[in-house]
C-alpha cells in the first residue's frame, strides 16, 4: 500500500525500557520523538507515524484522540489482534506489523519440539539426572504426519523444515483449498474436530482472531490420535486449556509441547507444570539473539518506502487482524 508522506515525516516511537535499535538510520529518514506511553499524546501530535517498538502497549488506544495526524503505525510484533480495536479499524491508517521476522525462528523451535518428542530428550534428562544407564527405543519422524494450523510466514517456515525432515505436512487455514509447495493438502481450520486423527503431530501456528480463539477445544482434542501431541508455538488462546489439561490427564493424547499457554506467564501452581507428558517454554520461540536488530531493520526499511511514496511491506487487513496471503 503506498502512501502519499512528507518528505521528512514525524515518528513517535513508543518504547518501554530500551530504545529502538538502529535509531540513527531512523533519524536520517525521520524526526523521531521518543516516548514512553505517559507521554505519547503529547509525542502525537502533529506525527505521521507511530512506530510501536513497545509492542503490546495500549497507549495507542487510550490515547487515539491525539492521533489526528497519523497516516501510518507499524508494531514490532507479528499477532497484533490484542492491539486492534474499533476506531484504530474503521480509520484511514495503514497499520503494519513485524511478519516474517521471526518465523525461521520459531519453525527451528517447532521442529525442536518435534525432535525432542520423537527421540524423548526429556526422559534421558531425566534418566540422566538420576545416574541410570537406560537403554530405550525412540520414535522415526520419517514418514510421520503433521497437520500446520495456520498457513502464513510462519506456518509455510514450519512446514518447509519439517518437510525436510521426511514429515508428511498439511495445513490448516480459514478455507480448504489445493495443496501447494508447503502443505500436502490445506484444510479449513473449522474442520479440526473431523480430520485430526490422521495426524501424528497437531502444530498451532495461526494468528489469535475472533475465529482462532478457543480453536482447539474437547472436541478436537478427543478426536486426536492417543498417541498424538499437540505443539503450540501461535498463542495461548488458541486452545482451551482446561480441555488440554484433562486430555493430558486421562492419555487423550500422549502429550504436548508449549511454547505459549493461556493465562501467561502460567501461575506456579498450575497443574501443566509437573505433568511429565508436557515440555513448556515461556513464549521464546522467536526470540533469538539477533531478534531485536531485525525487528528495527524491517522498520527502517518500510520507513524508506514511505518517505519515498513506495508500497509498505506487512500490511495488516485490519478486519481480518492479520496480512493476508497472496
Amino acid at each position: 500500500m503506498t502512501i502519499a508522506a512528507p518528505k521528512r515525516p514525524v515518528v513517535a516511537a513508543l518504547y518501554r525500557e530500551a530504545l529502538p535499535p538502529r535509531l540513527d538510520e531512523i533519524k536520517e529518514l525521520a524526526e523521531v520523538r521518543l516516548t514512553k506511553a505517559d507521554g505519547l499524546a503529547e509525542a502525537m501530535a502533529g506525527a505521521d507515524v507511530l512506530f510501536q517498538w513497545h509492542s503490546f502497549s495500549p497507549a495507542l488506544r487510550e490515547n487515539w484522540a491525539a492521533a489526528s495526524s497519523l497516516k501510518w503505525v507499524h508494531v514490532s510484533a507479528a499477532g497484533v489482534s490484542q492491539l486492534l480495536f474499533d476506531d484504530l479499524i474503521n480509520s484511514d491508517v495503514v497499520y503494519t506489523n513485524s511478519r516474517g521476522v521471526l518465523s525461521r525462528a520459531i519453525a527451528e523451535f517447532a521442529l525442536g519440539f518435534i525432535l525432542d518428542i520423537a527421540k524423548d530428550s526429556q526422559g534421558s534428562l531425566r534418566l540422566q539426572q538420576g545416574r541410570r544407564w537406560q537403554h530405550r527405543v525412540t520414535r522415526k519422524i520419517q514418514g510421520q504426519r503433521a497437520l500446520v494450523v495456520g498457513t502464513g510466514s510462519i506456518g509455510r517456515e514450519i512446514a518447509s523444515l519439517f518437510r525436510a525432515v521426511g514429515l508428511q505436512v498439511s495445513g490448516a487455514g480459514r478455507s480448504s483449498r489445493p495443496g501447494d509447495e508447503y502443505f500436502d493438502e490445506i484444510h479449513s481450520s473449522t474442520d479440526l474436530a473431523l480430520i485430526v486423527h490422521h495426524f501424528d503431530y497437531l502444530v498451532l501456528a495461526a494468528p489469535l482472531t475472533d475465529d482462532t480463539k478457543g480453536l482447539v477445544g474437547a472436541d478436537v482434542l478427543s478426536a486426536m490420535k492417543p498417541t498424538a501431541h499437540l505443539i503450540n508455538v501461535g498463542r495461548g488462546e488458541l486452545v482451551h486449556t482446561d480441555a488440554l489439561v484433562q486430555a493430558l490427564a486421562s492419555g487423550s493424547i500422549a502429550g504436548a509441547a508449549l511454547d505459549v499457554v493461556n493465562p501467561e506467564p502460567l501461575p506456579a501452581e498450575h497443574p501443566l507444570w509437573s505433568m511429565g507428558n508436557v515440555i513448556l517454554t515461556p513464549h521464546m520461540s522467536g526470540d533469538t539473539e539477533d531478534y531485536l536488530d531485525d525487528l528495527g531493520k524491517l522498520f527502517v526499511e518500510n520507513l524508506w518506502r514511505f518517505s519515498r511514496g513506495e508500497p509498505l511491506q506487512n500490511v495488516v487487513d485490519k478486519g481480518l487482524g492479520f496480512v493476508p496471503v497472496r
